[in-house]
């Protein structure tokens, strides 16, 4: 089967290896260098990377349009979308013979958008997937052929999750392109939007509860992190047997109180249980010990934060 293959991160390309293995690709499409890190450095996306050191002919435009009439001319069998990052317009996904099809980070119609990953992490999701679908014009929202579920670990981290859903990505959309399955119409009903995290998300309070604090603080790992006012909180966990007194816990705390101080951290109470706080940053400074900032902000147990 003659591919077009659109992608940008690194999410993208395991699948991009498993139709190389297959199939011939006759263009992968990405979007263009961007400046990142400390430095701005011009970063190339991942999967540019990958098609160069494979000999796969690449293009990088600013607008999906500026490639439409070199795709049309390739003559494709298919294309494949994986987190390439715009919305592919009508004129491109008619171009091949049996359409566009998209691996995306979530069971739908949970989690349509930008950030399905994340998302799932954050709501405390115990269970996501892949759902390998056909595009069409709306978000995330044509029929779909195969879906691929597996856990999301308690300690689960957006970057471990994300690079373990990819290779299960991978591996459903090579199975669906060897004999295209059934089409199943989504329960639009049932759709929830995944948008896009904004950094002022990461600040906490320590007004929520303990669980959804740390359920944020792996979602947004590794971007933007989790923060109380400037000071970025780096390792967190529950701390056990803490709740506020109408919980009846072991131990109780007003909620954003500090509960001790020492070598094993800061432990905060929150809205419901507690967190340790291991490791902190202050802006322009490395990470440290959590002890070692409360210290020097002059913190004492029984603050209220």
């Amino acid at each position: 089967m003659r591919i077009v293959f659109f992608g940008t991160p690194e999410f993208a390309v395991p699948s991009l290896d498993a139709l190389h293995r297959e199939h011939e690709i006759a263009l992968v499409v990405a979007q263009p260098d961007r400046p990142a890190g400390r430095g701005m450095k011009m970063h190339v996306p991942a999967v540019i990377e990958r098609a160069r050191e494979v000999g796969l002919p690449v293009a990088q435009p600013l607008k999906v349009r500026e490639v439409l009439d070199a795709v049309a001319a390739l003559q494709p069998d298919a294309g494949v979308v994986v987190a390439y990052g715009k919305i592919l317009p009508a004129a491109l996904l008619e171009i091949p013979r049996l359409g566009f099809f998209n691996v995306h980070g979530s069971i739908l119609p949970k989690y349509r958008g930008a950030a399905p990953i994340q998302r799932a992490i954050e709501n405390g999701e115990t269970e996501t997937g892949v759902t390998i679908m056909r595009v069409d014009e709306q978000l995330d929202h044509g029929p779909m052929l195969l879906i691929a579920k597996t856990a999301i670990g308690p300690d689960e981290h957006t970057p471990a999750l994300a690079q373990r859903l990819s290779h299960i990505g991978a591996e459903a959309l090579a199975k669906t392109l060897r004999a295209l399955p059934p089409e199943t119409p989504q329960d639009h009903a049932q759709a929830t939007i995944a948008p896009k995290i904004e950094k002022a998300e990461g600040e906490v309070t320590f007004r929520e509860s303990a669980q959804t604090i740390y359920n944020r603080f792996r979602a947004f790992d590794p971007w933007p992190g989790i923060f109380y006012k400037d000071i970025k909180l780096t390792d967190i966990s529950g701390a056990a047997g803490f709740s506020p007194p109408e919980f009846g816990g072991l131990k109780s705390a007003a909620p954003q109180s500090i509960v001790s101080i020492d070598d094993d951290g800061v432990v905060v109470a929150c809205a419901e249980g507690a967190l340790r706080i291991r490791e902190m940053q202050r802006a322009g400074k490395p990470r440290t010990p959590a002890a070692a900032v409360a210290r020097g902000l002059g913190w004492r147990v029984g603050d209220v934060l």
